[in-house]
């Protein structure tokens, strides 16, 4: 915290502005707008999964209708799509960015045509873990098509392609402030729209939908999903030091890939080229499977009591220690090797499409080969090799280098 986020919310109890509405939301929106530039409208919410629904919603999908989602996520990118009562269809990604592969998304896109008659309502690329997805490209198999794009930037807030911020070349944008995001406002999110007519649209269907009448009329479905003036007040405090934040990862990014440069096996995913600037939200490694890891042999002998990484506390008992896709055995041996020593490392995100929820779901994958071997779609293969290591504000310096001294502590000579 940088100090001033107290300053706002103090103000908005001095005021009794307590509710989803009032200054620090307007101001929070405002210093938005003015981020990520480009003309365009801002809206603050509860979460980064509502602005995915809203815009969903906003969009007019509903039943019967599939919806284009990169398979490589979390599930706040594709749950809305069945909270509108439609279809995702996912599309693997490419192995140097990690995010979705145009020519698989043309590819899928003119066979669900083919198959359904009809062309899928909308298009969620993600930028995962921060990293820019090819959005040029994207957008130009959209516009070929019809079809609207809903860009998930939750992860990618103030990574930029080809120097303009993701979120902004399509008709929504997604934002998120989690507690663990690039900023935080406690738990909220965004959505950035193209124009002023789309955000009073948003901002209606945000706010039950409510009519200008001097009592409650609604005329269409609306949800209760405006940020609070307390937790805008956090982020107007957070919107000061944002700059610093992002900076601070890439720094942290950079320590990674020099300190593990010389480790055989293990590789730091970066920028592929120039027109990448990742914000480095999370920094990633992938571990060739040829790496031996002391404990290995134990790996999946137990079953994991809670959820690693949270889950707020709040998850079923496992009934077994296996699942038919995870990670390889020495990726999670120095997960448990990592833990040990303190240090907070998680697998990658489980692909949409291996998902019990999803197992029905039609996914266009790519073949992979990872590591000189075929390693199954993309995004199944990464899932197996890859690692998210601490990349906080509060990670330092020694911090990095206690993380790297315990990897390459970890790995049986």
């Amino acid at each position: 915290m940088s100090g001033k986020e107290m300053d706002y919310i103090k103000e908005a109890f001095d005021t009794n502005w307590v509710v989803p509405l009032g200054p620090n939301v307007n101001g929070f929106e405002k210093d938005l707008e003015e981020f990520v530039g480009e003309n365009k409208r801002v809206v603050a919410l509860s979460s980064g999964t509502a602005a995915v629904h809203l815009s969903l919603v906003a969009s007019g999908i509903g039943l019967g209708d599939e919806v284009i989602v990169q398979s490589f996520t979390f599930c706040a990118s594709s749950h809305p799509v069945r909270y509108v009562g439609a279809t995702p269809v996912f599309v693997d990604s490419e192995a140097d960015s990690w995010n979705m592969d145009p020519d698989l998304l043309d590819k899928a896109i003119a066979d669900r045509i083919k198959v359904t008659g009809k062309k899928p309502k909308a298009i969620i690329p993600v930028a995962l873990y921060g990293m820019p997805y090819q959005i040029d490209r994207i957008m130009a198999i959209a516009e070929k098509y019809d079809i609207p794009v809903i860009e998930d930037a939750a992860e990618g807030f103030g990574s930029r392609w080809k120097g303009q911020v993701l979120g902004t070349f399509s008709k929504y944008g997604i934002l998120s402030f989690n507690g663990n995001k690039m900023i935080t406002t406690s738990g909220g999110g965004a959505l950035v729209t193209a124009n002023e007519n789309e955000w009073r649209e948003i901002m209606m269907y945000a706010t039950q939908y409510r009519e200008s009448y001097p009592y409650y009329q609604h005329e269409k479905i609306g949800y209760n999903y405006r940020m609070s003036n307390i937790c805008a007040g956090i982020g107007r405090g957070q919107m000061t030091i944002v700059d610093e934040h992002i900076a601070h990862h890439k720094h942290v990014q950079k320590m990674y890939e020099e300190l593990l440069a010389d480790v055989p096996g293990i590789k730091v995913h970066g920028n592929p080229d120039s027109r990448y600037d990742s914000n480095f939200w999370l920094c990633n490694i992938t571990i060739d499977p040829s790496v031996r890891i002391k404990g290995q042999e134990n790996a999946y002998k137990t079953i994991v009591k809670g959820a690693v990484g949270g889950a707020a506390g709040v998850v079923h008992s496992a009934s077994s220690a296996t699942t038919d896709c995870q990670p390889n055995d020495n990726v999670e041996a120095l997960r448990v090797v990592l833990d040990e020593a303190q240090i907070e490392a998680r697998p990658l995100w489980k692909p949409m499409h291996k998902q019990p929820v999803y197992k029905d779901a039609v996914a266009y994958l790519n073949k992979c080969k990872l590591f000189g071997k075929e390693s199954g779609s993309v995004s199944e293969a990464l899932f197996k090799v890859g690692m998210c290591l601490p990349s906080g504000p509060y990670v330092t310096d020694d911090d990095v280098r206690y993380i790297v001294e315990t990897i390459k502590g970890a790995i049986a000579r």
